[in-house]
């Protein structure tokens, strides 16, 4: 999910909501359903609070322009922009060892509880395509998403620099545990535009994650690099023939963490207990595929209660995932980010 993950249709200009006991700000769609039915409804029941639940772009500026004055407590938030919102003094600053036992915070994989936010879910940025765009051969890598030749048609990305600059190295041949390091170079960053400008006329943007599915369900693109989440939806809930190809997924984590600004640190505090706790996190990855960040929670985790699909064996952190894989690197995010966007807008200007 980046500014994008994880996870999930995001609005800018969300209506503020009704004052509750506490105001979650996250993702809608079928993640903050199932965030509901797993998470916030037992909490509701066993506290007795009202909770309310809001959208945003998931961007800690987002935060600072519109937490204060709307009444956020709870943000759901993207690793990266947590760091971010943290250095900047707009998170409330957190004791792991006072929220949780020893045993529990050795539990937490693969980062741990950090002085403002707690991870609660693993996501990945993954490539997926149509079933019948392809009737013989299918993609099975992510050098297939730049092979234009052998797979013709439209490619579905996200109008950022986000996870196709990891995926233009990898298909350079980059080893998983060089591509941070190689992007934080020159040499990186033009090898990884020089990789895109092969698919620059085959390329349809998308801003909202929900998009990326929506397009390949339409028709508009053939493959498109999204979140595994929104895809299973589909896939599962519209009867779509959308694959997932798990080589080259980009793991990221998804954090609980609380506005500093909240009149309410005490709820909010046991609200993360309640929400980061394995039976939580296990009944969330139930309802849609993204990971625990718990290893206890891992075998709690059964059949879809709607579908009944059974639904480990969709999960971006499962281990019997092959191919490649990169874990996020959400403090090369953090500190990147203005390099970053610049060289992809000086990118998208060159071809206008």
């Amino acid at each position: 999910m980046r500014l994008s993950d994880l996870c999930l249709a995001w609005a800018l200009c969300a209506t503020p909501v009704a004052a509750g006991d506490l105001t979650i700000v996250s993702w809608g769609g079928a993640y903050e359903a199932a965030q509901r039915h797993a998470i916030i409804d037992p909490f509701e029941a066993e506290t007795g609070l009202e909770i309310d639940v809001t959208v945003y772009d998931g961007s800690w500026a987002a935060l600072a322009e519109r937490g204060p004055a709307e009444g956020w407590d709870l943000i759901d938030m993207l690793a990266d922009q947590a760091r971010v919102a943290c250095a900047r003094g707009l998170l409330l600053r957190l004791d792991p060892g006072a929220l949780f036992s020893s045993e529990a915070l050795a539990d937490f994989t693969p980062v741990q509880p950090d002085r403002c936010s707690v991870p609660q879910n693993a996501y990945a940025r993954v490539m997926a395509f149509d079933d019948r765009a392809f009737a013989g051969i299918k993609p099975t890598r992510i050098e297939d998403f730049f092979d234009t030749a052998r797979f013709p048609g439209p490619r579905a990305i996200q109008r950022s620099p986000d996870g196709i600059l990891e995926w233009a190295l990898l298909a350079e041949g980059v080893p998983p545990e060089q591509v941070y390091g190689l992007l934080s170079t020159d040499r990186g960053l033009r090898l990884a535009f020089r990789k895109l400008d092969t698919i620059r006329d085959d390329i349809v943007w998308w801003d909202d994650p929900a998009e990326p599915a929506e397009m390949l369900r339409d028709g508009r693109a053939v493959m498109a690099a999204g979140f595994n989440g929104r895809f299973f939806d589909v896939a599962q809930n519209g009867r779509v023939p959308i694959d997932i190809v798990w080589d080259g997924r980009i793991i990221g984590i998804e954090v609980w963490a609380i506005a500093a600004a909240t009149d309410a640190p005490d709820a909010a505090r046991d609200f993360i207990i309640h929400a980061t706790e394995a039976a939580s996190m296990a009944r969330f990855a139930a309802r849609i595929p993204y990971g625990p960040t718990r290893r206890s929670a891992f075998d709690r985790i059964g059949l879809n209660p709607d579908t009944g699909v059974p639904m480990r064996a969709y999960l971006p952190n499962a281990p019997q995932h092959g191919g490649r894989a990169l874990v996020q690197d959400s403090s090369w995010y953090a500190n990147t980010e203005e390099q970053r966007q610049r060289r992809f807008h000086a990118w998208l200007d060159a071809a206008e």
